[in-house]
């Protein structure tokens, strides 16, 4: 699983396309999704965790796993938004390159995700952190169906 997550990181990050509200502006969500992501950073760093995609009144869950540069300390991920894009569902899955800002210190927190796949799927994500971590710097994330 290391070795798929760091083929997506190389992937993810090699792709031009730039992820943020202009990318969306005047568009309708397709749907919504609901993420738990457990990080451990130190210069590099590492998740795994699971969610769910809200999507045309079904549920579908799924597992991530990813890899990234910058940050040092651990936390959870709570994390719920948008989904753009996604005409049908099997273009969901997939490698996803992530911009991200946050920080978590206790309870506090604070974060701004934003990710697109290979399919032009884009997904906007408010997060909620708990641990201590700062963070900085693009991931790539691989989502897959369950």
């Amino acid at each position: 699983m290391l070795a798929m997550g760091a083929l997506a990181l190389g992937t993810a990050c090699s792709s031009s396309a730039k992820v943020g509200p202009e990318s969306v502006a005047g568009l309708t969500p397709d749907g919504t999704v609901d993420m738990n992501e457990v990080q451990v950073a130190y210069i590099g760093n590492a998740g795994g965790g699971s969610g769910t995609l809200y999507y045309h009144g079904q549920s579908y869950p799924f597992r991530i796993a990813g890899l990234g540069v910058g940050g040092i300390g651990a936390s959870t991920v709570d994390a719920e938004g948008e989904v753009y894009k996604l005409p049908n569902l099997s273009q969901f899955a997939g490698s996803y390159a992530q911009a991200s800002y946050g920080f978590a210190f206790g309870t506090a927190s604070g974060g701004d995700l934003w990710m697109q796949n290979q399919s032009g799927v884009i997904l906007h994500l408010k997060a909620k952190r708990t641990g201590l971590m700062l963070s900085l710097g693009g991931d790539a994330v691989v989502i897959n169906m369950q």
